[in-house]
C-alpha cells in the first residue's frame, strides 16, 4: 500500500497529465465564478476535491494555471477587494441563499432588541412587586 507521499505525487502527476491534455476552450467549460471549477477538477483527474487544497504542489500548480488563464484572457480577473454596504458585503445578483440568511440575520437581531427592551421593562415591573411584598412581609399582612 502507498504512503501518503506517494499518492501525493501520484495525483500531482495526475494532476500535471490533465493539465497538459486541456486547451483554453476546456477550461472555459469548467470555469466557475471567476476559477476553475475544484469538483470538476477532482472528478475528472479521480482524486478527491481535498487534494487540491491539501497537496501544496498541486496548489500551487492550480495557482499558475489560473493566473497564466487570466492572462489570456480564459478566466476573468479576480476582483481585489468586494465592496462593502455597512458592515456586510454587498451581495452578488445571484446569490439569493447568502440574501435570505442576510435578511434573516437582521430580522432576528431586531427581534432579540425587542425582546431585551421588553424583558427590561418587565424586570423593571416585578420590581415594584417585590418591594410591595417586602413591605408587606414585614407588617405581617403577606397572604397565605
Amino acid at each position: 500500500m502507498a504512503n501518503g507521499k506517494q499518492i501525493a505525487e501520484q495525483n500531482f502527476q495526475t494532476f500535471l497529465a490533465w493539465l497538459a491534455g486541456k486547451r483554453d476552450e476546456d477550461f472555459r467549460q469548467i470555469a466557475s465564478r471567476g476559477v476553475l471549477s475544484r469538483t470538476e477538477i477532482a472528478k475528472e483527474c479521480g482524486f478527491s476535491k481535498s487534494a487540491l487544497d491539501q497537496n501544496p504542489r498541486i496548489k500551487t500548480a492550480l495557482k499558475v494555471t489560473e493566473d497564466a488563464l487570466r492572462e489570456r484572457d480564459v478566466l476573468p480577473a479576480l476582483k481585489t477587494e468586494p465592496p462593502t454596504h455597512g458592515t456586510f458585503p454587498i451581495l452578488e445578483a445571484g446569490n439569493k441563499r447568502a440574501r435570505l440568511n442576510l435578511d434573516r440575520l437582521n430580522r432576528l437581531e431586531q427581534e432579540n432588541a425587542s425582546l431585551r427592551a421588553e424583558n427590561a421593562e418587565l424586570k423593571r415591573h416585578l420590581e415594584q412587586y417585590v418591594t410591595l411584598r417586602d413591605a408587606l412581609s414585614a407588617t405581617g399582612r403577606l397572604p397565605r
